[in-house]
Protein backbone atom coordinates (compact mmCIF):
# COMPACT_ATOMS: atom_id res chain seq x y z
CA UNK A 1 0.00 0.00 0.00
CA UNK A 2 1.44 3.38 -0.97
CA UNK A 3 1.96 6.25 1.43
CA UNK A 4 -0.65 8.38 -0.33
CA UNK A 5 -3.34 5.68 -0.20
CA UNK A 6 -2.59 4.97 3.48
CA UNK A 7 -2.86 8.67 4.27
CA UNK A 8 -6.13 8.95 2.33
CA UNK A 9 -7.57 5.98 4.25
CA UNK A 10 -6.47 7.51 7.56
CA UNK A 11 -7.79 10.99 6.73
CA UNK A 12 -11.16 9.70 5.59
CA UNK A 13 -11.88 7.66 8.71
CA UNK A 14 -14.98 8.95 10.44
CA UNK A 15 -13.38 9.81 13.76
CA UNK A 16 -10.60 11.89 12.14
CA UNK A 17 -13.10 13.90 10.10
CA UNK A 18 -15.36 14.30 13.16
CA UNK A 19 -12.42 15.55 15.19
CA UNK A 20 -11.47 18.07 12.50
CA UNK A 21 -15.04 19.38 12.37
CA UNK A 22 -15.07 19.60 16.18
CA UNK A 23 -11.83 21.60 16.22
CA UNK A 24 -13.13 24.06 13.62
CA UNK A 25 -16.48 24.49 15.38
CA UNK A 26 -14.70 24.76 18.74
CA UNK A 27 -12.48 27.56 17.42
CA UNK A 28 -15.49 29.47 16.14
CA UNK A 29 -17.36 28.83 19.39
CA UNK A 30 -14.39 30.18 21.33
CA UNK A 31 -14.50 33.41 19.32
CA UNK A 32 -18.23 33.76 19.94
CA UNK A 33 -17.79 33.26 23.68
CA UNK A 34 -14.84 35.67 23.80
CA UNK A 35 -17.01 38.29 22.12
CA UNK A 36 -19.86 37.53 24.52
CA UNK A 37 -17.55 37.98 27.49
CA UNK A 38 -15.66 41.01 26.18
CA UNK A 39 -18.56 42.88 24.56
CA UNK A 40 -21.60 41.92 26.66
CA UNK A 41 -20.80 40.43 30.05
CA UNK A 42 -17.77 42.46 31.10
CA UNK A 43 -19.32 45.86 30.20
CA UNK A 44 -22.42 44.84 32.19
CA UNK A 45 -20.26 43.80 35.16
CA UNK A 46 -18.02 46.86 34.94
CA UNK A 47 -20.33 49.18 36.94
CA UNK A 48 -20.64 46.51 39.63
CA UNK A 49 -16.86 46.16 39.82
CA UNK A 50 -16.27 49.91 40.02
CA UNK A 51 -15.43 50.39 36.36
CA UNK A 52 -12.41 48.07 36.41
CA UNK A 53 -11.24 46.91 32.99
CA UNK A 54 -9.54 43.56 33.59
CA UNK A 55 -7.42 43.70 30.44
CA UNK A 56 -5.74 46.90 31.61
CA UNK A 57 -4.67 45.47 34.99
CA UNK A 58 -0.88 45.14 35.10
CA UNK A 59 2.09 45.56 37.39
CA UNK A 60 5.44 47.00 36.34
CA UNK A 61 8.14 44.48 37.31
CA UNK A 62 11.19 46.17 35.79
CA UNK A 63 12.43 48.41 33.03
CA UNK A 64 14.30 47.21 30.00
CA UNK A 65 17.61 48.58 28.66
CA UNK A 66 15.82 51.37 26.76
CA UNK A 67 13.92 52.49 29.86
CA UNK A 68 10.57 51.05 28.76
CA UNK A 69 8.55 49.39 31.50
CA UNK A 70 8.29 45.60 31.59
CA UNK A 71 4.70 44.83 32.55
CA UNK A 72 3.15 41.74 34.13
CA UNK A 73 -0.32 41.79 32.51
CA UNK A 74 -2.31 39.73 34.99
CA UNK A 75 -5.59 41.34 33.87
CA UNK A 76 -5.40 39.66 30.46
CA UNK A 77 -4.80 36.38 32.27
CA UNK A 78 -7.87 36.95 34.47
CA UNK A 79 -9.95 37.75 31.37
CA UNK A 80 -8.78 34.52 29.72
CA UNK A 81 -9.73 32.52 32.81
CA UNK A 82 -13.18 34.15 32.77
CA UNK A 83 -13.55 33.23 29.07
CA UNK A 84 -12.54 29.65 29.85
CA UNK A 85 -15.07 29.33 32.67
CA UNK A 86 -17.90 30.53 30.44
CA UNK A 87 -16.84 28.22 27.59
CA UNK A 88 -16.61 25.26 29.98
CA UNK A 89 -20.04 26.08 31.43
CA UNK A 90 -21.60 26.35 27.96
CA UNK A 91 -20.06 23.04 26.85
CA UNK A 92 -21.20 21.38 30.08
CA UNK A 93 -24.78 22.55 29.50
CA UNK A 94 -24.75 21.34 25.87
CA UNK A 95 -23.30 17.92 26.77
CA UNK A 96 -25.72 17.56 29.69
CA UNK A 97 -28.61 18.26 27.30
CA UNK A 98 -27.31 15.76 24.75
CA UNK A 99 -26.88 13.09 27.42
CA UNK A 100 -30.42 13.71 28.60
CA UNK A 101 -31.70 13.19 25.06
CA UNK A 102 -29.70 9.96 24.64
CA UNK A 103 -30.68 8.28 27.90
CA UNK A 104 -34.11 6.66 28.23
CA UNK A 105 -36.56 8.21 30.63
CA UNK A 106 -35.64 7.18 34.18
CA UNK A 107 -39.16 7.86 35.44
CA UNK A 108 -40.70 5.03 33.44
CA UNK A 109 -41.53 2.04 35.64
CA UNK A 110 -39.80 -1.22 34.83
CA UNK A 111 -41.87 -3.51 32.65
CA UNK A 112 -43.91 -6.15 34.46
CA UNK A 113 -43.36 -9.87 34.08
CA UNK A 114 -44.29 -11.50 30.81
CA UNK A 115 -47.28 -13.89 30.75
CA UNK A 116 -44.88 -16.83 30.74
CA UNK A 117 -43.05 -15.49 33.79
CA UNK A 118 -46.36 -14.93 35.59
CA UNK A 119 -47.45 -18.49 34.88
CA UNK A 120 -44.11 -19.85 36.11
CA UNK A 121 -44.41 -17.77 39.30
CA UNK A 122 -47.89 -19.22 39.92
CA UNK A 123 -46.57 -22.75 39.41
CA UNK A 124 -43.68 -22.04 41.78
CA UNK A 125 -46.06 -20.69 44.43
CA UNK A 126 -48.35 -23.75 44.11
CA UNK A 127 -45.41 -26.11 44.43
CA UNK A 128 -44.16 -24.21 47.48
CA UNK A 129 -47.55 -24.67 49.22
CA UNK A 130 -47.34 -28.50 48.93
Amino acid sequence: MSFASEFKEFAMKGNVVDMAVGVVIGGAFGKIVSSLVGDVIMPALSPLLGGVNFTSLAVQVATDAKGAPVMLKYGVFLQTIFDFIIIALAIFIVIKGLNKLKRPAADAPPPGPTPTESLLQQIRDLLAKR
